[in-house]
């Protein structure tokens, strides 16, 4: 099998969308990827992430907020940003890696009641989940193509 793709997913605080990306890049690229999350300026693993992703059988669990720090020097097939934030704080990562952005609405910053927040979480969560698999099964085409795929 040929090496897995190295992801990093950056967000400001890696307490939601970071931490949701990788999960769902963990279960649907499975052994094709090794996915990283981390944060510029991380915060704890908000509760409704945990919360929503168990709705879908994804346990963080295991999952720690992380800091950017802890990865710089290493190098990584894609640097994912899924906030501006992040985005414009990104540092350069040693390597031939590309950079994409991916906004997201920072569900941590939504008002109301726990009832209407976990709305804005089940509602990132599904936007992340779908570039998710769009990006994973174009990944894929061109790791068959380059015949990276086994």
């Amino acid at each position: 099998m040929a090496q897995p793709l190295r992801v990093l997913f950056l967000c400001t605080g890696n307490a939601c969308r970071s931490q949701m990306a990788e999960a769902l890049l963990r279960h649907f690229g499975g052994e094709d990827f090794e996915v990283y999350s981390a944060g510029t300026d991380p915060k704890p693993i908000h509760p409704l992430t945990r919360q929503v992703m168990a709705e879908i059988d994804r346990d963080l669990s295991a999952h720690r907020s992380k800091d950017l720090r802890e990865f710089l020097g290493q190098s990584f097939d894609y640097v994912i940003t899924v906030c501006d934030r992040a985005r414009d704080n990104c540092p350069t990562f040693p390597g031939d890696n590309e950079r994409i952005h991916w906004g997201f609405e920072d569900p941590a910053d939504a008002p109301g009641d726990t009832n209407a927040q976990r709305m804005v979480f089940r509602r990132v969560r599904n936007e992340i989940t779908e570039r998710i698999r769009v990006w994973v099964t174009l990944q894929r085409r061109l790791m068959e193509q380059a015949g990276k795929l086994g």
